[in-house]
């Protein structure tokens, strides 16, 4: 449309800038995870250190890495427990735990 301009942000998604790199990376950084999870690098190395999000140490300081296809799985383990979590706590329902207070 004539007139109308529109604004883009000249920062590339971390999806972008993954799908720009060699098409069969394999491995991404943990600072990539927190990105793409949309939490802390503290929390990204909580989850390897804790075996939720399998990884490898490489290198001789030990970089962590984690494969893209392990990542992708534990986005569906978390869909999957999220959907059980939610399926067993309705929204609105009290549970046998809340007490009325009348």
């Amino acid at each position: 449309m004539m007139g109308q301009t529109s604004v883009v942000d000249s920062r590339p998604s971390i999806f972008t800038r993954l799908e720009e790199q060699t098409v069969a990376q394999r491995f991404i950084q943990l600072s990539d995870v927190s990105e793409i999870l949309d939490i802390s690098s503290t929390q990204a190395y909580a989850l390897v250190r804790s075996g939720e999000l399998a990884a490898i140490k490489v290198g001789g300081r030990g970089q962590w890495r984690v494969e893209v296809t392990e990542l992708e799985n534990y986005i569906q383990r978390m869909y999957s427990e999220t959907k059980s979590f939610v399926a067993a706590h309705p929204f609105g329902v009290p549970t046998e735990n809340t007490e009325s207070t009348l």
